[in-house]
């Protein structure tokens, strides 16, 4: 007989994952456990992984009494352990795993953890694909292509540290846009930094006061402006609508390297009219970001995590800015004509709650934003919540609800989740809209 609801997934004490005979699935909004509805439900999409979550006891539900079940011990006696989705890239969770932890847990590594349960032979997890592009899927990437290419590169540019930068990134860390680089497509990276004004709570590339480990090491090589050019153009060279971007996970602030930065994006452009250059950034020094912007720098993507102030800093733990040299930063772009994205990190029961969506729909207005692209937020979700403190999470309203005020309020912003090239105007961007798979009633 066919399954009307999807059932809850368990970890056994060797990590095997299974999923209850009986007992269905329940989210956790932020707030609260719930069953999700069946429209918020797709099947795990094709690259996302599975993990078990140590030191975490699952939450069900029993369909007969609709108690809520913690599940502790499996039926041969052991220990069972939670189990979350990892989305692949391009798409948004709705909600976390339900799970209660347990005294002594670990912190849990830096991913995005989303909900998952079974139903008819299949995985399904409440989520949706906020972006159309095709860039990262990761069954695009053959891997012996990738180390034909690097091995190219290394003969073709022997002498330039940031194509051996990259060649670790592609080959060790699998980083996608490294990746792309070789493969002469879509957006490359060109790392620049290796120092930061802030110190995020969730840095993938130095974790020097929390008890979670960093992905990867950070860029140790001195920033290069005739190497980064040689990268860019190159690329550009091969994929003239293509995206350059300084600003990737292995790097600290590309603004604290300014004159770097203004150097490489004018060699770009003495070279080639062709492409996006854009910057990743938390858009800090709105001196510099002026600056880059009449060098030519074409778009920037803003980071961040919660437009209230006190909630913005307690994750980024800023070092000589504020949120309104952010927004400054933001509008030294705007009002050149540039394209400014939001890379907001959407995280449900902060990102939904309505004292949220207000500061950020007053930032977006004041800012002159023209698209948001919508990013999880990897970190332990209560360790997060623990560090943002009270009042973060407040009668959040939904993920979907909340990208539906957003439509509602800005109908032209655009939505996505990657850096866009050129459209037929000559702008960075998708239409409005265009990228954002349709959402139910």
């Amino acid at each position: 007989m066919a399954d009307r609801y999807p059932r809850v997934m368990v970890a056994d004490e060797e990590g095997r994952i299974f999923d209850h005979p009986e007992l269905e699935m329940l989210v956790w909004d932020g707030e609260s456990y719930r069953r999700p509805e069946l429209e918020e439900l797709i099947q795990l999409p094709k690259g996302s992984d599975l993990f078990a979550l140590p030191g975490r006891s699952p939450l069900a539900i029993d369909p007969e009494t609709d108690d809520v079940i913690e599940l502790n011990e499996g039926p041969d006696g052991g220990q069972l352990n939670a189990v979350s989705g990892f989305v692949a890239p391009a798409y948004v969770r709705l909600y976390h795993p339900a799970y209660e932890t347990r005294e002594g847990a670990p912190d849990l590594p830096l991913y995005a953890y989303g909900a998952v349960g079974w139903m008819n032979g299949r995985l399904y997890t409440p989520a949706i694909r906020v972006d159309s592009d095709k860039r990262q899927d990761p069954y695009r990437f053959d891997v012996a292509e990738v180390e034909a290419r690097v091995l190219e590169f290394k003969l073709r540019y022997p002498l330039n540290a940031t194509v051996r930068h990259l060649e670790h990134c592609a080959l060790v860390y699998h980083c996608r846009a490294a990746q792309n680089y070789f493969l002469g497509r879509w957006e490359a990276p060109l790392p620049a930094a290796s120092t930061c004004n802030a110190a995020c709570l969730g840095c993938i590339s130095d974790q020097p006061d929390v008890n979670i480990e960093a992905a990867h090491a950070r860029l140790q090589i001195p920033a290069n402006p005739k190497d980064l050019v040689e990268v860019a153009v190159t690329h550009l060279e091969r994929e003239p609508n293509g995206v350059v971007s300084f600003g990737q996970g292995c790097e600290g602030e590309p603004l604290v390297q300014g004159p770097v930065l203004e150097a490489t994006v004018r060699g770009i452009r003495e070279r080639t009219s062709a492409g996006v250059i854009n910057l990743n950034s938390n858009a800090s020094l709105p001196k510099v970001v002026a600056q880059l912007a009449e060098a030519g720098l074409d778009a920037m993507r803003i980071s961040v995590n919660s437009l209230r102030e006190p909630y913005y800093n307690r994750y980024y733990r800023p070092s000589g800015y504020t949120l309104a040299d952010v927004l400054q930063s933001a509008r030294e772009m705007s009002s050149r004509g540039r394209f400014v994205s939001l890379n907001y990190f959407v995280f449900p029961g902060v990102s939904d709650s309505p004292a949220e969506i207000e500061s950020l729909c007053a930032f977006i207005e004041a800012g002159g934003i023209t698209m948001i692209q919508l990013r999880n937020l990897n970190i332990d979700p209560e360790l997060y919540l623990r560090e943002l403190g009270e009042g973060a999470v407040e009668d959040p309203i939904g993920i979907v609800p909340f990208i539906h005020t957003l439509r509602a309020r800005f109908p032209k912003l655009r939505f996505g989740y990657y850096n866009p090239p050129r459209t037929r105007q000559g702008r960075p961007g998708p239409l409005p809209g265009a990228n954002l798979a349709p959402l139910y009633a």
